[in-house]
C-alpha cells in the first residue's frame, strides 16, 4: 500500500509541478487555495484505505475542485484539466470498486461537459476532446476490470498454497504418528518376545549352573552374562523405539528440509563448532525444530523476502545455539505472540532460552540450550 501510494503521489507531483509553472501567474487567491485544498486530499487518503465511501467523497471533491481551479476564462480548452481529471480517474478506478469508480468518472465527466458548454469549440474539436475521454474511460475500466480478475487468481492461488502447506504439515504429523506407532509396536513384540525370552534364558542358564560340574560352571557363567547382555541390549533398543523423535541436528536440518520446500522458502545452513556431534536428546531436538519454524514462520508473514538464514554451532561442546535471521529494511513494529511464547516455554522445559532481536538490519531468533552426556548428566 505505501509504495503504490508514494507512486501516486510522484504522478501527482509531476502533473501539479508543470501546471504551475504555466498557469501560477494567472491564478487568483481562491484558486491557488482550491490547489493547496486538492493537494492535502492527496495526502489524507492512505488513512482512509479501508473506507471506500470516504475515498469515493475525496475524489468527488477533487474531481470538483479540478473544474473550480481550471475554469475556463477565454476560448481555449484548460488543457491540464484533462491530466488532473484523467489522474483523479485513475485513481479512483485503481482504489474502488467498479460501481464507486462508475459514480467517480460520471462526476467527471459531467464537468468536462459543463466546462466544454462554457467555451466556444468547433464541432471537431469538440468531438475530438470527447473521444479522448471516452478511450481514457474505456482504457481504465478494461484495466479495472484485468486487475480484478488478477487479484481473485492471486487470492485463490494463495488459498491454495494456504490448503497445501496445511496438507502438508497435516501429512508429516500423520507420518510421524504412524512412525511412533509402529515403533512402539515393535518395542512391543521385542519386549514380550525377544525380551521374555532371554529372560528365560538366563534364569535356565542359572538353574543349570547350580546343578553343573564345577569344570562347567565358568562356561555356563560366561554364557549367562552373554546372555544378560543380549538382554540389556534389547532393552535399550526397546527404549530407543519409545522415543518421540530422533535426537540429533540431522533430524533436525531434514524437518526444516521439508518445511523449506513446502513454504517454498530459500533457507541458507551455517553449521560450525561441533554442532553435527552436539548429544541433543529427541525433546531437546523437538523443540529447536519448532523454534526455527516459530521463526520462519514470522519471516513468512512479516519480512519483504523469503530468504533466511539459520546458524546451529555447540562451542565448547556444553551448549548448543541455535540463530534463525532475516535481513530487513529497516526496524519494523513487532510484538511478541502467541506461538513464540509458547516456543519459550518449550526450550525452558528443556533448560533453554529464547532471545529475540528487532533493529534496523534484521529480525533474529535466538536460543540456547545447557546439553547433557550420554548418562543424562549436565556437562
Amino acid at each position: 500500500m505505501k509504495k503504490t501510494y508514494l507512486i501516486w503521489l510522484a504522478f501527482h507531483c509531476i502533473v501539479w509541478i508543470f501546471t504551475f509553472i504555466d498557469l501560477y501567474p494567472f491564478l487568483n487567491e481562491w484558486q491557488i487555495g482550491s490547489v493547496s485544498f486538492f493537494l492535502l486530499l492527496v495526502f489524507i487518503l492512505p488513512l482512509f484505505k479501508d473506507r471506500e465511501w470516504l475515498q469515493t467523497a475525496i475524489f468527488s471533491v477533487q474531481g470538483v475542485l479540478s473544474i473550480f481551479i481550471f475554469y475556463p476564462d477565454g476560448d481555449g480548452f484548460p488543457r491540464y484539466m484533462l491530466l488532473i481529471q484523467i489522474l483523479i480517474m485513475a485513481e479512483a478506478v485503481f482504489y474502488l470498486s467498479r460501481l464507486k469508480s462508475i459514480l467517480i468518472i460520471a462526476i467527471i465527466s459531467g464537468g468536462a461537459y459543463f466546462t466544454f458548454l462554457q467555451i466556444q469549440l468547433t464541432a471537431g474539436s469538440l468531438a475530438w476532446y470527447g473521444l479522448i475521454y471516452l478511450l481514457v474511460i474505456c482504457g481504465l475500466l478494461y484495466y479495472q476490470t484485468l486487475h480484478r480478475k488478477v487479484s481473485e487468481v492471486q487470492e485463490r492461488n494463495d488459498a491454495l498454497q494456504h490448503e497445501y502447506r496445511r496438507m502438508k504439515r497435516l501429512l508429516v504429523t500423520e507420518e510421524e504418528q504412524t512412525r511412533k506407532d509402529e515403533r512402539m509396536q515393535i518395542g512391543h513384540e521385542i519386549h514380550d518376545s525377544v525380551g521374555h525370552k532371554l529372560t528365560a534364558l538366563v534364569m535356565q542358564f542359572e538353574v543349570f549352573r547350580l546343578s553343573a560340574e564345577e569344570k562347567d560352571k565358568e562356561k555356563i557363567t560366561a554364557l549367562k552374562e552373554l546372555a544378560q547382555q543380549s538382554l540389556e541390549e534389547t532393552r535399550r533398543a526397546v527404549r530407543s523405539f519409545k522415543d518421540r523423535e530422533v535426537g540429533g541436528l540431522q533430524g533436525v536440518i531434514r524437518l526444516i528440509r521439508k518445511l523449506e520446500l513446502e513454504s517454498f522458502m530459500k533457507i541458507n545452513f551455517i553449521v560450525k563448532h561441533g554442532a553435527f556431534a552436539a548429544p541433543l536428546t529427541g525433546e531437546q531436538s523437538f523443540a529447536i525444530y519448532r523454534a526455527v519454524q516459530e521463526g520462519l514462520t514470522n519471516i513468512m508473514k512479516h519480512a519483504h523476502t523469503k530468504d533466511a538464514q539459520v546458524l546451529f554451532e555447540s562451542p565448547g561442546g556444553s551448549i548448543f545455539r541455535f540463530e534463525v535471521s532475516n535481513a530487513t529494511a529497516g526496524k519494523v513494529y513487532f510484538e511478541e505472540g502467541y506461538g513464540l511464547k509458547a516456543m519459550r516455554d518449550r526450550l525452558e522445559k528443556v533448560g533453554g532460552i529464547l532471545e529475540v532481536v528487532n533493529n534496523e538490519r534484521e529480525f533474529m531468533i535466538r536460543g540456547v540450550i545447557r546439553l547433557t552426556d550420554r548418562s543424562g548428566r549436565n556437562d
